[in-house]
């Protein structure tokens, strides 16, 4: 019968093993390929695809069809799934194997349930800031600030060659989407030094040039996205508008500044500013102030960075300790209490795990005449006991079934 051919196939031994064979090649050529790709880039490749059609690999794409992560580790679950239940035997003999087993599937799924759920955030704070909200750390946004009111509009819907009309964004105009890169870099049009005519005579886009960069693979770096708009209310269009996260983001306002210090702080600080400066548009008696920054997440309690502290070993300028005291304030439970976050000790409050990730403090801050900050990376996984569970399961299922056998052998040397 078909279900039992069905049966057999998901049951069979064989199945197991070339699944674990390609789980092997998949971890040996997505390892290679971070060099090109790094570390995020592999990931969303080879291990969270379903099917894989090329190799990126020593600076070169090879054409080829493999299976998946996300191919491999479903077949993984249902052979031992359906293993589990038509093989199940309820007996002391097969204890640890099934326990073992358990702690398998549960390991599995709770790997796919961590791709579905899991958020990984940051919150940038200075000393003395209070922030009730976390910055995702790959997602955008487009937003329009009207008042008290945010329309925020997922970097997802921004589409190339694409029109927003004003009835999906609830906007009184149509946004014309003429360009978005997911990385771009950015240089100050400086007279004599103009190359070319600017992307857009409106906002940002009059004094910066942007352009499109490769997509970042190292682990220090990542994206930053820039789009170019066109804004159209039923009266008419209202020019052509660039939006960046360079804008946006005070840690690359600041790097911008420091990189042109060389032509003086007043000079610098003038570029900074105008980089940062809020964009408007008004139609129809209304001002819009709009930006492209991280999309942000809101927590129902704050946290207010008290202190930065940056040690390094005596006589070197090597980090010895990165250390973040903060408040933590929540109106809902009526609790302030303060704790510390260092690099082997996160913060775990509200559902989100905080760690100490970046900071800018300590001597050379101070000199510089720079506030401390402090960036911990915020971590959102309501799975994340699955891994300890199911090794606690595969763990104690080899020992009971260890234990099983080895007591059997000895009685039944002892009867010999």
């Amino acid at each position: 019968m078909l279900i039992t051919k069905i049966v057999k196939f998901f049951t069979s031994l064989r199945l197991t093993a070339v699944l674990l064979a390609f789980a092997i090649i998949l971890v040996f050529v997505g390892t290679l390929a971070q060099a090109d790709d790094g570390l995020y880039g592999a990931q969303a490749h080879y291990f969270k695809a379903w099917f894989i059609f090329s190799l990126h690999l020593f600076g070169h794409k090879f054409p080829v069809l493999l299976p998946g992560g996300y191919l491999i580790g479903t077949l993984l679950l249902v052979n031992l799934v359906v293993t589990h239940i038509y093989r199940f035997e309820l007996t002391a003999k097969k204890a640890g194997i099934q326990l073992a087993h358990a702690g398998i599937i549960l390991l599995l799924v709770g790997q796919l349930a961590t791709d579905l759920m899991a958020r990984e955030l940051q919150m940038h704070l200075a000393e003395g800031e209070t922030r009730d909200y976390s910055d995702s750390a790959s997602e955008y946004e487009l937003n329009f600030f009207v008042g008290d009111q945010v329309v925020a509009i997922p970097e997802t819907l921004l589409k190339p060659g694409r029109d927003l009309t004003a009835e999906k964004t609830g906007l009184p105009f149509a946004i014309r989407v003429k360009s978005l890169w997911r990385n771009s870099d950015l240089t100050y049009r400086a007279p004599m030094m103009q190359n070319g005519p600017a992307l857009t005579t409106n906002g940002v886009g009059a004094n910066f040039d942007f352009k499109p960069v490769a997509d970042a693979s190292a682990m220090d770096q990542r994206n930053i996205p820039t789009a170019v708009l066109e804004f159209l209310p039923p009266a008419g269009s209202l020019g052509t508008w660039v939006v960046s996260d360079w804008a946006t983001d005070p840690a690359l306002v600041e790097s911008l500044r420091s990189g042109y210090a060389q032509m003086g702080a007043a000079v610098a600080q003038r570029i900074a500013a105008q980089l940062a400066a809020p964009q408007t548009l008004t139609t129809g008696g209304q001002s819009f102030t709009f930006a492209l920054r991280a999309a942000r997440v809101r927590h129902p309690f704050s946290l207010t960075l008290l202190k930065a502290s940056h040690t390094v070993y005596p006589g070197t300028d090597i980090p010895k300790d990165f250390r973040s005291r903060v408040r933590i304030d929540n109106s809902a439970t009526k609790e302030q209490r303060e704790v510390e976050i260092s690099m082997n000790h996160p913060l775990r409050y509200g559902g989100y795990t905080y760690y100490q990730y970046q900071m800018d403090a300590g001597q050379a801050a101070k000199m510089a005449g720079r506030t401390p900050t402090s960036v911990l990376q915020v971590v959102r996984n309501p799975s994340w006991l699955t891994p300890y569970l199911g090794c606690t399961m595969v763990g104690a299922g080899l020992v009971i079934q260890f234990l099983y056998h080895l007591v059997g052998f000895l009685t039944k040397r002892k009867k010999q």
